[in-house]
């Protein structure tokens, strides 16, 4: 490992905080970076018995010996990030970039009280799209212009970009999925405030795209979606107990709509991101009888048959197989053959 990009492939809560604890622990990371919109997104990370659910601390969190970011793209509610602090005790090895943009309570409530956002588009009402808004109209306050929170403050992509040139093992986390993207849904304006493929990532936090060597891509085994726009194949939440896909949101708490793997939509994300792997998260939702296996000979027929499907159908291969929520239950097949 020297620099992985790690981002969604569909509507976000594809399990991209599970794969980017994995990753962390497994290639053990120097550097876990967070590019992204901010802390509307929700990684939930299980490590050693415990979860965490986190809207700004990387989720290479769980390697102690990692430093960990937060580029000058994201932006930043100083209660939230204080809070996570605090909560995974990583005080004295989080950073966030001075030019980070401020989450103010006014962005809340205007967010919570558009009937547009959260009434139609159906946002996770924190704050974000307003804070956007605001900074590009260049009034929105920087992480560098709030006193308590300068012992935070440096230059990350410095630190990165310096991390990288004396070839440390650098983790790039986007944020949300491919196509809740502002620039690449064809369900506008059901989308988030900014871009989020690989390309706007590497941008969050300052690095070029010739220094990166791995852009994964991370697809839930189904699909799911909360807030507004359509979903090709929707269940109705009867269908989705049934087939046990039923699940509620780490940011907002509302349930998420399911529909199956969609490979028209996984193509095209594969295409928007350069991605060159695919991790393929809550197989065992659909096998249960692989849930917890880390070697590919414990997978069933019809789990192969799935995931060879996918690398058939999309192009890229399956290298890293998630079989339950634990950071360590995980095929890594970058080690063995399929």
């Amino acid at each position: 490992m020297s620099v992985y990009v790690v981002v969604g492939g569909f509507y976000g809560d594809e399990g991209k905080g599970k794969v980017l604890s994995y990753l962390a622990l497994k290639d053990n990371a120097d550097l876990g970076v967070r590019g992204g919109v901010g802390p509307n997104a929700g990684h939930t990370v299980i490590h050693n018995g415990r979860e965490y659910k986190l809207r700004q601390i990387p989720s290479a969190f769980v390697n102690e010996r990692a430093l960990l970011l937060i580029g000058p793209g994201v932006l930043v509610n100083p209660e939230v990030f204080l809070s996570e602090v605090s909560s995974t005790g990583v005080e004295g090895r989080v950073f966030l970039d001075g030019h980070c943009g401020i989450i103010e309570p006014k962005h809340v409530e205007a967010d919570r009280g558009s009937e547009h956002l959260r009434g139609r588009v159906g946002t996770t009402g924190t704050g974000t799209g307003p804070a956007n808004a605001d900074r590009a109209l260049r009034r929105l306050k920087l992480a560098r212009d709030i006193p308590y929170l300068t012992k935070f403050v440096e230059d990350v992509p410095f630190l990165v970009n310096e991390a990288i040139d004396s070839g440390k093992r650098v983790l790039i986390e986007g944020t949300q999925g491919t196509f809740l993207s502002l620039w690449h849904t064809d369900h506008y304006p059901y989308c988030t405030s900014k871009d989020t493929t690989a390309s706007a990532i590497c941008s969050d936090v300052g690095v070029g795209p010739k220094k990166v060597d791995e852009i994964v891509v991370v697809f839930k085994s189904y699909v799911t979606r909360v807030g507004g726009g359509p979903l090709e194949g929707e269940y109705s939440v009867e269908e989705a107990k049934r087939r046990g896909l039923y699940e509620v949101a780490t940011v907002t708490g509302r349930v998420r709509r399911a529909a199956p793997f969609n490979f028209k939509l996984a193509r095209r994300a594969v295409m928007l991101n350069s991605a060159t792997q695919i991790a393929l998260t809550k197989l065992d939702i659909l096998f249960p009888e692989i849930r917890g296996v880390t070697k590919s000979d414990a997978l069933t027929g019809e789990a192969r048959d799935f995931i060879e499907k996918v690398e058939d159908e999309v192009g890229v291969p399956v290298t890293l197989i998630s079989t339950g929520p634990d950071s360590l239950h995980m095929i890594d097949l970058r080690e063995e053959k399929l």
